[in-house]
């Protein structure tokens, strides 16, 4: 036990010990200790991820049942609250009471998270996840532009850097050259 340990007690059904030393024992981590330390750890580090105004993406995954009088007309109510941020969601048929949703979610990572715990204490949610991913600010690029990147490749890759161009976004790759990269004309 490492210096300013607790030893604290916990208690849980059968079922989920036995899940939980199946878990210890496959990642070889050696005791139940060690196991809910690595738990408590990677789920505390995922809920505190970004939470600021940087930018982010996000999944948020619930499972519900559809029977539940008004909880999909609350559900969808939030998504349109928050059009800016919803980019998708996609509804999976568990079975004939269940449905599960996964929204994809793009924006500043306090408004996403803010989002998502709405939408997970919804009553009527079974359970429900909130994956939060920081990203680069719109424009900015893992490896900088250059116009000869965006000569290289095939011709579709020269068109989509011609479109940027013409749009004015960045990544765009600077000047074309005479009869390379940009969209057919058609006579």
């Amino acid at each position: 036990m490492g210096q300013g340990s607790r030893i604290v007690s916990l208690s849980m059904d059968a079922a989920l010990l036995e899940r939980l030393d199946a878990w210890v024992r496959a990642r070889g981590l050696g005791s139940r200790s060690r196991g809910v330390r690595q738990l408590v750890r990677d789920r505390l580090g995922v809920q505190q991820g970004p939470a600021g105004a940087e930018p982010a993406v996000a999944t948020v995954t619930y499972v519900y049942d559809h029977h539940r009088r008004e909880l999909m007309e609350r559900l969808a109510h939030l998504q349109h609250q928050h059009l800016e941020e919803v980019v998708a969601s996609t509804h999976v048929h568990l079975d004939h009471h269940r449905c599960l949703e996964v929204l994809v979610l793009r924006g500043p990572a306090r408004r996403l998270r803010a989002l998502a715990e709405r939408l997970l204490a919804t009553p009527g949610l079974e359970r429900g996840e909130l994956t939060l991913v920081p990203v680069a600010p719109p424009g900015a690029s893992p490896q900088p532009e250059t116009t000869e990147h965006a000569r290289r490749g095939p011709a579709w890759h020269r068109r989509a850097h011609a479109r940027e161009q013409e749009r004015g976004a960045p990544g765009g790759g600077g000047a074309r050259r005479k009869g390379r990269g940009g969209p057919r004309r058609r006579s």
